[in-house]
């Protein structure tokens, strides 16, 4: 049976696991991580599409049951001004497949559960350092603390700053700071700005602010925050209250509830640097590939990473399986993915100058958004949450 050593425990390393088994090959997932989730307090929407990739696999419901539904989404602007509302993309999925709100931390904890009920082995605390082809056409792995791991191919699934996209290409691409920090928070302690299944998006003057509500009533929000770009170190050394009062100065002069929902968060804020990478020009050797933000990144305004990954996952799972040579069903999954995940990127980084502050912006934004929300949006159900992978 063919052996693939997946690099990465995140979502695209279990649900790609998953999708292997299921197409009749052996998987084992290497995490870097000694155990958790990185990026634990931020959370995210999964989408039909994305939904609709894990029913392929029959891991569907048990996200289903740690989220809770995103119907609508309502625009506001940094005056307090409302410029409309419609449903979300992709909500008439129905059965429960419409999009689903959950932090990304429970996605990562219930992939992970089913893929040990269904008995894949993810191992802890295994950062790659090597990796190398074998005269077999067996490929190597080799990790910081020692170890090796041998199989037929080795799948890139870790992430934005991945390892194995730059041994795949020593001149790949490095992905782009957009100038942007995503800051998340969680509050009880305020009036719920709106119902459990919608979400509030409010252009403000400096800053980008969203929020949706638990079905418990507890406020979950985020904010695009413009700042510089820190090292990890000093990113994670950012404490809670200096994100409160960052986010709180951008509100400032702001109506409507933004800044209410931030004063009124605790010690529960967490913020993370957005990237975007446009192109990555090889995904592919003979033993080796890149999927979900190794290979491509949008930025989080489309909110479709989680999903891109997902169907990355179950598409290549469906080309290994169809094709016995690695690298020709690298290729078939390249054939099939490029064009629409760099037309993700490309439509999330567009959300995001949209959404950025300006007074020329802000003011056509205002006349204009009310005119997309009446006609229906962008039309982004058709091509984006619309897509579904045919096993």
């Amino acid at each position: 049976m063919t052996h693939a050593l997946i690099i990465g425990g995140g979502i695209a390393g279990a649900v790609t696991a998953m999708a292997l088994q299921k197409a009749g090959i052996d998987a084992e997932v290497f995490e870097a991580y000694p155990s958790g989730a990185d990026d634990v307090g931020a959370f995210l929407v999964v989408f039909a599409n994305g939904l609709e990739a894990l029913r392929v696999i029959g891991a569907h419901g048990t996200v289903v049951a740690n989220s809770f539904p995103a119907e609508r989404v309502e625009f506001l602007s940094g005056t307090g001004k409302r410029l409309g509302e419609r449903p979300l993309a992709g909500s008439a999925g129905g059965a429960g497949m419409g999009p689903r709100t959950l932090t990304r931390a429970t996605l990562y904890r219930v992939l992970h559960d089913e893929a040990r009920r269904r008995g894949i082995p993810v191992r802890h605390g295994k950062r790659l350092v090597a990796a190398e082809t074998v005269s077999d056409r067996r490929v190597v792995a080799s990790f910081a603390d020692g170890s090796r791991a041998e199989g037929d191919l080795l799948i890139g699934a870790d992430g934005i700053h991945s390892v194995v996209r730059k041994m795949i290409d020593a001149a790949a691409p490095r992905p782009r700071y957009t100038g942007q920090n995503t800051v998340c928070g969680y509050t009880r302690d305020v009036e719920p700005p709106s119902a459990p299944d919608t979400y509030t998006m409010i252009y403000g003057k400096r800053i980008f602010f969203g929020c949706t509500t638990a079905p418990d009533g507890e406020v979950w929000w985020f904010a695009d925050a413009p700042g510089p770009e820190r090292s990890r170190r000093d990113l994670a050394a950012v404490t809670a209250e200096q994100w409160r009062q960052r986010v709180a100065a951008l509100l400032e002069g702001d109506r409507g509830p933004a800044a209410g929902v931030v004063r009124a968060t605790g010690d529960h804020i967490v913020g993370s640097h957005a990237y975007d990478l446009a192109t990555t020009p090889r995904w592919y050797s003979d033993t080796m590939v890149i999927i979900g933000d190794a290979a491509h990144a949008a930025a989080p305004n489309a909110a479709q990473g989680a999903s891109m990954a997902i169907e990355d996952g179950v598409v290549l799972a469906k080309c290994l399986r169809d094709r016995h040579e690695p690298r020709w069903a690298f290729a078939a999954y390249e054939e099939l993915r490029r064009a629409r995940v760099e037309r993700v990127v490309a439509h999330s980084a567009l959300m995001a100058r949209r959404a950025a502050p300006g007074t020329l912006r802000r003011v056509v934004r205002d006349v204009m958004l009310p005119r997309s929300v009446a006609r229906g949006g962008d039309g982004a159900d058709t091509w984006l949450t619309g897509y579904r992978v045919e096993w």
